[in-house]
């Protein structure tokens, strides 16, 4: 098993969580291949990919606010998102923000200023199986639109970056949370756009609390931490998740 740091996020990164993490992985008893790969260190790589899709004219500059994006997004527009699909956070991009094909692209800047985004195949049918759901279908540019590949803070988006990881490390298959579901077709045309072979992928259940809530980082009661310090062993904890529900 490889172990990546996903640490691109310098708002939330901090250093004494990556030792928190490494001891509660040791703690249930898993190993992995040494070194940990940290997403850091990966940047060139990243960069790289960028470079490609900007080669081939398939991303565009994007100077339009998150809040412009919100208030587009929020007009009635047909979609055939499910429910996995609800927690999706990014909003669905307005075609008209987006510059024509034949529109001149600026060349990357060495320290990038501007969003970058993938421009979608509008209205094309993005299928695959999924190990665990079966058949997940959605349409380009109705369920999701033209999605960032890099951020104007100079940092690559974690649709990009995981891309990059999957292929050039070798990842055969994904198991990750069913709310991530429509991320998964954003990371196929990325996939297609870079001449890389997709991974499988299994969208698992999320767990939820006694009250039918989403686990999250704020469930401190139930961080690996605590579970541990109030005397619970790595089985009591196994078992202690396989009894949870589940949404």
């Amino acid at each position: 098993m490889i172990l990546r740091n996903d640490d691109l996020d310098a708002v939330r990164f901090r250093l004494d969580f990556v030792g928190a993490m490494l001891a509660d992985l040791r703690w249930l008893g898993l190993t992995w291949v040494e070194p940990m790969i940290s997403q850091s260190d990966r940047r060139t790589n990243y960069r790289a990919a960028l470079a490609r899709l900007h080669a081939a004219r398939l991303i565009f500059p994007c100077t339009h606010s998150r809040r412009d994006v919100l208030e587009a997004a929020s007009a009635p527009h047909e979609s055939t998102r499910t429910r996995l699909d609800a927690n999706d956070e990014e909003p669905i991009y307005p075609r008209q923000f987006r510059p024509p094909a034949e529109t001149p692209l600026p060349p990357l800047e060495v320290t990038i200023s501007v969003n970058w985004r993938l421009r979608v195949p509008d209205d094309e049918s993005i299928v695959f199986t999924d190990e665990n759901l079966g058949t997940q279908h959605a349409v380009a540019g109705r369920d999701f639109g033209d999605f960032l590949v890099w951020r104007k803070d100079d940092t690559p988006s974690y649709q990009l970056a995981t891309v990059v990881d999957d292929a050039e490390l070798g990842i055969t298959e994904v198991v990750r949370g069913a709310d991530l579901v429509m991320s998964t077709f954003r990371q196929l045309l990325l996939f297609r756009a870079l001449g890389w072979p997709a991974p499988r992928f299994f969208h698992t259940p999320l767990l939820l609390d006694a009250h039918g809530v989403r686990l999250a980082k704020r469930h401190d009661a139930l961080a690996l931490k605590t579970l541990r310090e109030q005397g619970k062993s790595p089985a009591d904890v196994r078992k202690l998740f396989d009894q949870a529900p589940r949404e």
